[in-house]
């Protein structure tokens, strides 16, 4: 996923985007994530053992919806008749979602904002379907390719394998520093970069698509 410079540009742009969304999904959720469901897995777990059955439901419905994002993207990249496009569909549809989600605030409809975030988020992780890639919206997996190609430099290896890996982790931190500002700054509101951006990115991967 990261063997091109192209490629490696869009990852760490996306890690950043998600964790941006997740910034602000995480403060308005008052601990849950967006599109960290790993955290939510855990979370769902937790208080299924504690018996906090509607926060257990609500983490549930968390895990549900990314699924159902994972799902749509991918068979929007899939397609046949976008095959080639397929990442600028992909980024297009998740920048319509983030204005709709950001849209469902203004009227008043958060938890409808909510599920369009995770849907959103979800989406994305198709992105680099085709490019053997991995999740997007999460780093535990770069965070290993760190430590893993670190050693193997140590061991006579590329010298500088492991920074591509470094810098989509630091990406999703960067994002999720500017969410957590941005949302105590308009709250939801702060949603509508996150599409402008994801406009900016579909038209990018529409114009250097292969």
């Amino acid at each position: 996923m990261l063997s091109s410079r192209r490629n490696l540009t869009l990852a760490c742009a996306l890690s950043t985007l998600a964790g941006y969304v997740d910034g602000i999904g995480f403060l308005h959720l008052g601990g849950m994530f967006v599109s960290f469901m790993s955290g939510n897995s855990t979370r769902l777990g937790v208080d299924l053992a504690i018996g906090d059955w509607p926060k257990a439901a609500e983490a549930a419905s968390l895990i549900a919806l990314f699924v159902v994002g994972a799902a749509t993207g991918s068979l929007i990249v899939s397609s046949r008749k976008v095959r080639s496009s397929g990442q600028g569909w992909v980024l297009f549809s998740e920048a319509l979602l983030l204005a709709a989600a950001a849209l469902c605030y203004t009227l008043g409809f958060s938890s409808l904002a909510i599920a369009a975030m995770v849907l959103a988020m979800g989406q994305e992780n198709a992105v680099f379907q085709f490019q053997g890639g991995g999740g997007l919206t999460y780093v535990t997996g770069a965070l290993v390719k760190v430590g893993q190609l670190i050693a193997a430099a140590l061991t006579g290896g590329p010298r500088w394998a492991w920074l591509p890996n470094l810098l989509q982790w630091a990406g999703l931190v960067a994002g999720a520093v500017c969410g957590a500002l941005a949302y105590r700054w308009i709250n939801l509101a702060a949603l509508w970069f996150a599409a402008a951006v994801a406009v900016v990115l579909s038209g990018i991967a529409f114009a250097t698509a292969k």
